[in-house]
């Protein structure tokens, strides 16, 4: 009876949950943002495909199988897993809230929740990577009873990934410095298991003995996953019991964030107000802290990945794809949205004088003081010898005097409200005019600078970068009075739109 009725809620709560985004408001432009991002998930699964074609042979004829490399790297990809999780996972005390009104017994219910994040799509996210991977690496020496054990060894790695992500994200929800555990936990586990002694990697041949017992279908390799799980999950189950009464009794405690420490803001007068404000949000606000960091955590992957290894050496283009793309991503997936957050009180703003003009101003000065965190992250292939500064200072003026006056003028059509303390994923604002300029934004830079380079190398080609970038930041008081001027023409329509999606 039991297992009938926690089936018939699993069913009830995924129904439930296709029909909370079909009732939104704003489903009409949902629908053209899922257009968009199926196009968008196409995009990562043929880059995470091509990368599993590029590794496999990149390894094929190494010391180690293929397979065993990537086996033996295991622990980077369940840290890349944990990381993303963070954007894209709710925890079930989050969940269950909004169901507590019913009557349903609350056990019965957390262990659905709990079942639907082990069985979630997300867990075979990493699939696009490894089934392409496997079809070369594994057929050959184990065939395909051996490929199936291969996937579904780290499909059931991704599930306990997930439980042991959901541990440490419950505690960070009610006491944050504790996401300095985790971190600590894998910074050591790397460096001991992989880095000490690297004639003796004792993390990387344990994970290859592991892996090498779902690929031979060892018995004790399903044990071990079973062994790791089991306690995981009840561990889970009784916080999750305590977070969801948290969750419900807790009060809305909005910590003041003293404007003191930004007093030498003050002489800018209203630009320096504004300021404050956009550090503000960026700090306090779910929506906004959340782009910060993915778009962080990509560069910063990036990177890492084009410095210190080999994968992208033989691929010309992934240079001005990587560089381009770091000091671009932040300012695309904030700007994208320039406005939205301002709608939930347009009509305080509306009542001064110049006010929008003066916030615009100092939503385009944050924008390229946020560029310092790109351009830190390029001194890594800097100092590999992997980019030369020019190149990296062509990029950044380019970004701030071409890529952001063109993503600045969604400004003007932007008539959507955002819901600032939910999750990034859950906001269904992202409109076809929002993710046709932000592609623009994001993809023709790289085919200018691609183009520049092909024509007159490296170095002319981020000097006329540079130089075109300079022209534009100059002449930023001019195209944000033009900006300004027209969002004032269209001011009642878009006000109409901020107050109806709020």
């Amino acid at each position: 009876m039991n297992l009938s009725r926690a089936y018939f809620l699993y069913k009830a709560l995924a129904h439930n949950q296709r029909l909370q985004s079909r009732r939104h408001p704003m489903f009409e432009k949902n629908r053209v943002m899922k257009l968009f991002s199926y196009v968008f998930i196409a995009f990562i699964a043929a880059y995470l495909s091509a990368l599993g074609v590029s590794l496999y042979t990149f390894f094929k004829d190494t010391s180690f199988e293929a397979f065993d490399w990537i086996d033996g790297g295991m622990i980077w990809f369940l840290l890349a897993d944990f990381l993303l999780r963070f954007f894209l996972q709710e925890t079930p005390a989050q969940n269950i809230k909004q169901y507590k009104l019913l009557n349903i017994p609350t056990g019965l219910m957390l262990h659905t929740f709990l079942c639907r994040m082990g069985l979630q799509p997300y867990n075979l996210f990493w699939a696009f990577f490894f089934v392409p991977f496997g079809f070369l690496a594994i057929p050959q020496f184990y065939g395909i009873v051996g490929l199936i054990g291969f996937l579904l060894g780290w499909w059931l790695i991704f599930i306990l990934n997930s439980y042991w992500y959901l541990f440490w994200r419950t505690l960070i929800n009610r006491y944050v410095p504790t996401i300095l555990i985790p971190l600590l936990i894998y910074a050591l586990l790397i460096y001991f298991g992989l880095f000490f002694d690297e004639k003796n990697q004792w993390l990387f041949q344990a994970a290859i003995r592991f892996m090498r017992g779902f690929i031979q279908w060892n018995p004790l390799g399903f044990v071990f996953f079973a062994l790791a799980v089991v306690p995981l999950y009840y561990v889970n189950y009784r916080l999750q019991q305590v977070a969801i009464y948290v969750e419900i009794a807790k009060a809305e405690v909005v910590k003041s964030f003293k404007t003191r420490n930004m007093v030498f803001l003050d002489k800018f007068g209203i630009i320096g107000e504004y300021l404050k404000l956009e550090i503000k949000s960026t700090m306090r606000n779910l929506v906004v802290r959340k782009q910060f960091l993915i778009a962080a955590g990509c560069m910063l992957m990036l990177c890492s990945l084009f410095s210190f290894s080999h994968i992208y050496d033989s691929l010309p283009f992934m240079r001005i794809f990587i560089c381009v793309y770091c000091f671009n991503c932040l300012g695309v997936m904030t700007l994208t949205t320039v406005m939205c957050a301002e709608g939930n009180y347009i009509d305080g703003l509306m009542v001064h004088k110049e006010t929008v003009l003066s916030l615009l101003k100092a939503k385009y000065y944050f924008q390229c003081l946020m560029l310092v965190v790109p351009f830190l992250f390029s001194l890594m292939p800097i100092m590999e010898g992997k980019m030369t500064w020019m190149t990296a200072l062509g990029c950044l003026l380019f970004t701030t005097g071409v890529v952001f006056p063109f993503i600045f003028q969604l400004a003007v059509y932007n008539d959507t409200s955002i819901h600032l303390n939910k999750k990034l994923t859950r906001t269904g604002r992202d409109t076809k005019v929002q993710m046709l300029m932000s592609g623009i934004a994001m993809f023709l830079p790289m085919f200018i600078m691609w183009s520049l380079v092909d024509l007159w190398g490296d170095q002319t080609a981020a000097i006329v970068m540079a130089a075109i970038g300079l022209l534009g930041t100059l002449a930023h008081p001019l195209w944000l009075k033009n900006i300004y001027k027209r969002f004032m023409q269209r001011r009642y329509q878009n006000m109409e739109g901020f107050r109806s999606s709020r």
